[in-house]
């Protein structure tokens, strides 16, 4: 069903969906943290080509507004704390304003060596799921 709002109407939900959204990937990220959730939520390449796929077939409007959840996705966890990531950043920043020095070269070499790691840990499992879930094996 498709239902018409103004513009300034129209804005604020969508700011309020994107809210939601951005809160519940970070909520899902906590619980998956604290082993409340299954890592297997976590998808990679393979399932995000399969639901734009579907998407598609269902339409423009389903297909925009999965790609819109997939922006939002990303740009949460580009937002996680790791060095090489956007949040990686806002911590060195906020650790130099409240220390008055910044990260020295060593630490950031270091948690640039944790960080990559973490990533590629969690593009892994990413991928692996899918392949289980298109395999059948879960």
């Amino acid at each position: 069903v498709f239902v018409s709002h103004g513009l300034v109407d129209g804005l604020w939900r969508g700011v309020q969906q994107s809210w939601d959204m951005a809160a519940t990937t970070v909520q899902l990220l906590g619980r998956m943290l604290m082993g409340e959730a299954s890592v297997k939520n976590l998808s990679g390449p393979l399932s995000i080509a399969d639901y734009a796929g579907q998407s598609a077939k269902a339409g423009l409007t389903p297909y925009l507004e999965f790609l819109a959840r997939i922006s939002l996705s990303l740009a949460v966890l580009n937002l996680l704390p790791l060095p090489m990531l956007d949040g990686g950043h806002l911590m060195y920043h906020l650790f130099e304003g409240l220390s008055g020095r910044p990260v020295s070269e060593w630490w950031q070499r270091q948690l640039q060596r944790v960080g990559a790691l973490v990533l590629m840990l969690m593009m892994a499992l990413a991928l692996s799921n899918d392949v289980a879930r298109f395999a059948g094996w879960h």
